[in-house]
C-alpha cells in the first residue's frame, strides 16, 4: 500500500499544467454513480419455489423514474471517452507521422480496459465451470451467473468507439458539428423506421448511432467547440421532455422490466437528447470544478480513484451478489422492496457492498495498472490485425453480457446480430481478440533491419 501511495503522489505531482483534470473527474464520478445506482436499484426477492428474482426499484416506485434524468450518466462516460480518444490519437499521429498509428492506438487505449475485463471474465468463467462440474443446481446461483456479466455491454460499446475513432475523427476534422448531426440524424431515421413504419430489427442500429453521436461530442469538446453548454443542456432537456410527453418514449432513461419500448436497449432519440442535456449540464460546471481540482488533496483523490475505477465497475455486481449470498446463507428474510424496513436496511447493504468491493479492488486492481508499453506497432498488416482483434473482443464481451455463465455445460446461448453465441464461444472470442490487439500494437522490427521502431 505504501508503494501505491507513493506512486499516486508521484502521478498527482507530475500532472502537466495543460491536463484537463475535470475530464478525469467526470470519468471517475460517472462510473461511481453507475455503481451506486445499480446497488440502489436492485430489488431482490425470493419466489415461493426458492428462485431469486432481481427486480428494479424504479418499477416498484414509478415516480422515482424521473431521477434517471440526472443519474443515468453513461452518456457522460462516453463523452469523456471521445475527448480522450481524440487527444490520444492525435498525439500518436504527431509523434509517429511515418508510422500507421491504428494498431498502437488501439493497444494503448484498450490495455487498461481489456486487461481487467479479461481477468474478470476468466475468474468468473473458472468459478462457473467449477460449479457446473460439481453439479451445483441452485436457482439463486443461476440468477447470479446470469446477472454478473450484464455490465459488459458497456465494455463492448467502448470497444466499438475506440475502433471507430480514426474515421470518425477524420469526419469531425472535416465537418465539425456536421459529423455529429449526421449521426444524430441517422438516429432519428432509425426511430422513425422502427416506431412509425414498423421496420423490424432496425432499432439495433441505434446502439451505434446514438452512442457514437455522444462520443462525437467529446471530439467537439477536445477542440473547444462546446462554447455554450447551457444552451446545449436546455435544448437536450426540452427535446427529451417533448419526446416523452408527446411521443411513445417512456419516462425512465434506464430499462424497465416488461416495458414495450426501452430508452436504453436499444438507445432511442430520447436518450440522445438526454445525453445532450447531461453533457451541457456537466460542461456548465467546469469552471467551479476546475478551481476545486486545483487543490492538491482533491486532485490526489481523483488520481487514486482513477487507478481502480474500471476494476470497481467490473466487480461491483459481484460484491452486491456476495452481500445477498451472505443473507441467503444466514436465512435472513428479505423485506419487501421499497418498504420502510427495506429503506432502513439500505445503508447496511450499501456499506457491506462497498466493503466487499474494496476487497475485490485490492485483489484485482493490479490488472488495471498501466502495463509497460513498447514502441507503437505499425508493421504491415498491423492495422488489419488490430481491427480483427477489436471486432472479436467486441462480439465476445457483448455476447457474454447477454448469455452470462449460467448453464455453462448445457450450451445455453443467446442470439447476437443473427449469430447464436454461448458463454464458452464468447470467452474464446474475447480472449482471442484481446491477444490480437496486444500483438498488433506491440513492438515490431522493420523488415529492413533489426532496430525497433522508436516509441
Amino acid at each position: 500500500m505504501g508503494t501505491r501511495f507513493r506512486e499516486t503522489e508521484r502521478l498527482a505531482g507530475a500532472t502537466p499544467a495543460h491536463r484537463d483534470r475535470y475530464m478525469d473527474l467526470l470519468r471517475v464520478a460517472s462510473l461511481g454513480i453507475v455503481v451506486l445506482g445499480h446497488w440502489l436499484m436492485a430489488a431482490v426477492t425470493i419466489d415461493a419455489d426458492g428462485a431469486a428474482r432481481v427486480g428494479n426499484l424504479l418499477a416498484e416506485v414509478p415516480r422515482a423514474q424521473i431521477l434517471t434524468w440526472v443519474f443515468q450518466v453513461m452518456p457522460v462516460f462516453f463523452f469523456v471517452g471521445g475527448f480522450a480518444h481524440a487527444l490520444s490519437y492525435r498525439s500518436l499521429v504527431r509523434r509517429h507521422p511515418d508510422t500507421p498509428p491504428y494498431a498502437g492506438f488501439l493497444r494503448a487505449r484498450l490495455r487498461r480496459l481489456l486487461r481487467p475485463t479479461m481477468a474478470f471474465v476468466l475468474v468468473w468463467g473458472a468459478v462457473a465451470l467449477g460449479l457446473a462440474l460439481a453439479g451445483a443446481d441452485d436457482a439463486r446461483l443461476d440468477a447470479a451467473l446470469r446477472l454478473v456479466t450484464q455490465p459488459l455491454w458497456f465494455v463492448g460499446i467502448y470497444l466499438a468507439m475506440a475502433a471507430l475513432t480514426p474515421p470518425l475523427l477524420r469526419a469531425h476534422d472535416r465537418w465539425g458539428w456536421g459529423a455529429f448531426f449526421a449521426l444524430a440524424g441517422a438516429a432519428v431515421l432509425v426511430d422513425v423506421a422502427r416506431l412509425a413504419l414498423g421496420v423490424p430489427y432496425v432499432e439495433f442500429l441505434n446502439f451505434a448511432f446514438v452512442w457514437l453521436a455522444v462520443h462525437q461530442l467529446g471530439f467537439l469538446r477536445a477542440d473547444g467547440a462546446l462554447r455554450r453548454p447551457p444552451l446545449l443542456a436546455g435544448a437536450g432537456l426540452l427535446g427529451a421532455a417533448a419526446l416523452v410527453a408527446l411521443g411513445p418514449y417512456p419516462l425512465s432513461m434506464v430499462g424497465m422490466p416488461g416495458e414495450r419500448i426501452s430508452n436504453m436497449a436499444p438507445p432511442t432519440l430520447a436518450l440522445l437528447c438526454h445525453g445532450l442535456w447531461l453533457v451541457g449540464a456537466v460542461e456548465s460546471l467546469r469552471s467551479p470544478a476546475a478551481r476545486l481540482l486545483a487543490r492538491p488533496r482533491v486532485w490526489r483523490g481523483v488520481v487514486v480513484a482513477g487507478g481502480f475505477s474500471m476494476t470497481a465497475f467490473l466487480w461491483h455486481l459481484t460484491a452486491m451478489l456476495g452481500v445477498y449470498g451472505v443473507l441467503f446463507a444466514w436465512d435472513v428474510p428479505l423485506s419487501e422492496p421499497a418498504s420502510g424496513v427495506w429503506w432502513a436496511q439500505v445503508p447496511l447493504r450499501l456499506g457491506a457492498a462497498l466493503a466487499l468491493t474494496v476487497l475485490l479492488v485490492a485483489v484485482f486492481s493490479r490488472f488495471e495498472r498501466p502495463a509497460p508499453g513498447g514502441p507503437v506497432g505499425g508493421g504491415r498488416g498491423a492495422g488489419a490485425v488490430a481491427a480483427t482483434g477489436v471486432t472479436l473482443a467486441l462480439f465476445g464481451v457483448l455476447g457474454l453480457s447477454m448469455v452470462g455463465f449460467a448453464d455453462l455445460l448445457e450450451g445455453h446461448g443467446a442470439v447476437l446480430v443473427a449469430v447464436r453465441v454461448t458463454a464458452p464461444t464468447a470467452v474464446a472470442l474475447a480472449v482471442a481478440g484481446w491477444l490480437l490487439v496486444e500483438r498488433a500494437g506491440s513492438p515490431f522490427r522493420r523488415t529492413s533491419g533489426a532496430r525497433s521502431e522508436p516509441g
